[in-house]
């Protein structure tokens, strides 16, 4: 099955991209509503997987005070262990690397504790105690 990832811009692509987070976040890991979608949706840049062109994934990036943060990455049940996540960290990472007020920003995101072996994988360091969001355990983690 052919995946793939792309930059979503625009209402349509905003969308889908909601859908399946409220499905992940929202209903899956019962974070409130009011949590997941923020003030940083519209100049976030978005981006959505297709696995044999179902959307089965999404991720964001944007600039904050402290540097670049990757954030919101949510990939459906069914597709998990298929190369989804990875696809979704890669393509986000790449899409900063050629941004041109990226250079020498710190990256870096809250992982669920699930997901740190998967950031870790891209040079991804612990950073701090582990810590509560959403009722969900993370930690902070830096691109080394």
């Amino acid at each position: 099955m052919s995946l793939l990832v792309e930059k979503v811009t625009g209402k349509a692509g905003r969308d889908i991209i909601f859908k399946i987070r409220e499905e992940v976040f929202v209903v899956e890991q019962k974070v409130d509503a009011a949590d997941e979608y923020d003030e940083f949706e519209e100049t976030s840049t978005h981006f959505l997987a297709s696995l044999g062109g179902k959307a089965v994934g999404t991720a964001r990036w944007r600039f904050t005070p402290y540097g670049i943060k990757l954030e919101r990455f949510a990939v459906r049940k069914d597709a998990r262990g298929k190369g989804v996540g990875q696809a979704l960290v890669l393509a986000v990472l790449r899409d900063i690397m050629v941004h041109p007020d990226a250079a020498d920003k710190k990256r870096y995101l809250h992982a669920q504790l699930e997901a740190v072996p998967l950031y870790a994988k891209f040079g991804f360091k612990k950073v701090g105690d582990q810590f509560e969001e959403c009722n969900i355990l993370h930690y902070k983690m830096e691109l080394g």
